[in-house]
């Protein structure tokens, strides 16, 4: 499935040879670094669990890593988290420069919206491809990543609660998470009312998960072994679950979440045991 999804996404990415080409080697230099690419995953897995063939979802497998690449871009200059490594290799403003960096982020997600807008392989239903336009637009926008990251920046040096932390989390990771499998529904409009409810609770629920072991790994594991640099929530002064909650309240957290997602498919049956499996990859991963 990897190897599909690279295969596409690199279709969709303009040559390097192509002008401006500093900028286009940037966006491909972001986007074709590897990573733990969960969210084309976890479209492929909900298109496999809803009986949708694979082609009519790759271009939203496109679109959502664009802007969680963007976002990372974004995350790393100077004037946010000021990250100089990322998936063990230079942050892309490093590589580039901030201003080309700045610029990459900004053409990554025009071109998310651009292949939701034009990919013909997408469902036909033109309501529904414009919803699906609509759910990536508000995961990303201020009510949901952007907004996250805001709270986020805001929140540095401050106190906050568990619950206002869970909050920041669903909006700044859960957010993409959630439209990733919402999306994927939306591709089928006859999809009853009361499975994508039970698709959405899944996709929350390992949306926060994921948050949660991220805050956890940021303490117990070393840079290489997370490929960008550990620790430095804590160097940061930035609130997180095992700082607020400590470190086994926060894996129980995690694990509790990861119990109510796979409880959340019920006897979905063979069709979601990739989402069964991703579920307990993302509380049981060490990068």
């Amino acid at each position: 499935l990897m190897q599909r999804f690279d295969n596409h996404l690199e279709k969709w990415l303009p040559e390097a040879s192509e002008i401006p080409c500093n900028l286009h080697k940037a966006m491909s230099y972001s986007a074709l670094s590897g990573g733990k690419r969960i969210r084309p995953l976890l479209i492929y897995a909900t298109a496999i669990a809803t009986d949708q063939p694979l082609h009519e979802v790759d271009g939203i497998a496109c679109a959502i890593e664009l802007i969680h690449v963007y976002s990372l871009i974004h995350d790393d200059l100077p004037c946010m988290d000021n990250d100089d490594l990322r998936r063990g290799k230079p942050t892309c403003h490093i590589k580039y420069g901030e201003a080309t960096a700045t610029l990459a982020g900004d053409a990554l997600q025009a071109l998310a919206f651009q292949i939701l807008a034009t990919d013909s392989s997408m469902t036909s239903n033109a309501i529904a491809r414009l919803k699906i336009i609509e759910i990536l637009s508000t995961a990303a926008g201020s009510t949901g990543m952007a907004g996250g990251q805001a709270i986020d920046l805001d929140s540095v040096g401050t106190k906050i609660n568990v619950q206002q932390l869970k909050q920041m989390h669903n909006l700044k990771t859960g957010a993409l998470i959630n439209a990733s499998v919402m999306m994927v529904i939306t591709n089928k409009p006859e999809i009853e009312d009361n499975i994508a409810a039970a698709f959405n609770s899944y996709s929350k629920c390992i949306g926060l998960s994921f948050q949660i072991t991220d805050d956890i790994l940021d303490v117990t594991t070393d840079t290489e072994t997370l490929g960008k640099p550990a620790g430095s929530d804590i160097e940061n002064d930035k609130p997180t679950f095992p700082g607020i909650i400590g470190l086994e309240a926060s894996r129980k957290n995690a694990m509790d979440l990861h119990t109510k997602a796979i409880n959340s498919l019920g006897e979905m049956g063979d069709q979601a045991i990739l989402l069964r499996e991703i579920a307990d990859y993302i509380v049981e991963r060490t990068h």
